[in-house]
């Protein structure tokens, strides 16, 4: 089962609220929070690409770039024997590490359902 809507690139979370009886979500991606809530799937659809368009009309309106930046740069921590085991293995290959990282997401991205089940 996805969790998640579609709409122009832009993807959006799917929860229910048994405290409200409602199904609510979020734009994900973005710098900025947008949330939307219906009472059925077919709502929740409508009312997630309204608020894709709204956004980004907003966005266009103030001049403001509607995609999350990213640097490209982030820490991971991991143990210390897949730390070892990944350096190894990028040594065995005369690779970097972070190339050896980034084949490694490359796969994740790549099969993020049979990964993740």
């Amino acid at each position: 089962m996805k969790n998640t809507l579609e709409y122009k690139g832009y993807l959006g979370t799917v929860e229910y609220s048994t405290e409200d009886n409602c199904l609510y979500g979020k734009i994900i991606g973005i710098d900025d929070l947008v949330n939307y809530e219906a009472q059925s799937v077919k709502e929740l659809n409508s009312y997630f690409k309204e608020a894709v368009e709204d956004y980004l009309a907003t966005c266009k309106k103030v001049n403001k770039e509607p995609n999350k930046t990213f640097k490209g740069v982030f820490n991971v921590r991991t143990s210390k024997d897949n730390h070892r085991a990944l350096s190894i293995i990028a040594e065995k290959n005369k690779m970097k590490l972070n190339e050896v990282i980034n084949k490694a997401f490359d796969f994740f991205i790549t099969n993020e359902d049979k990964v993740l089940g």
